[in-house]
């Protein structure tokens, strides 16, 4: 579900799914706001929000790896992200 979450900086309009066409309207297409799993957005959308929220929590970004957040306190913490995995 993380990928339904991702908000759009494009705008990306889509044909109607069939099965879902409003009779009489079927010439219109749809404008996604959200993300969906076969955009090529999709990904990037979710790690983009993923990164502005790590920030917010006090994380910083690596330079070397830009999928790694560290947050250093009394103790550290790495977090590693691959793909839509976090480690």
């Amino acid at each position: 579900t993380a990928f339904f979450h991702g908000n759009l900086e494009e705008e990306i309009y889509m044909n109607q799914s069939p099965g879902f066409t409003i009779e009489g309207e079927s010439n219109k297409v749809c404008r996604l706001r959200r993300s969906l799993y076969d955009l090529k957005q999709s990904l990037r959308a979710w790690f983009e929000r993923l990164s502005h929220t790590m920030l917010d929590l006090g994380y910083t970004q690596t330079h070397s790896d830009h999928t790694m957040f560290v947050r250093k306190g009394e103790k550290v913490c790495i977090l590693i992200v691959y793909v839509d995995d976090m480690l």
